[in-house]
């Protein structure tokens, strides 16, 4: 059986920026906010960005 273990650091750039370093990527992955998300938080990003929920909807979908 093989197993595989997913090695990632999330850095907290300016809020909601987040950074997703991933073992064997040499860019991270950058999550923010977008739409309904920023709205419901009453924030108004620096740019619109992918949620976490974006991606774990697309890697369900995927």
């Amino acid at each position: 059986m093989n197993v595989h273990t997913s090695r990632v650091r999330i850095v907290q750039e300016k809020r909601p920026l987040r950074l997703a370093y991933i073992e064997n990527f040499p860019e991270p992955v950058r999550f923010g906010v977008h739409g309904g998300i920023k709205h419901f938080y009453k924030m108004e990003p620096e740019e619109d960005l992918p949620a976490t929920l974006d991606y774990l909807v697309a890697a369900v979908a995927g």
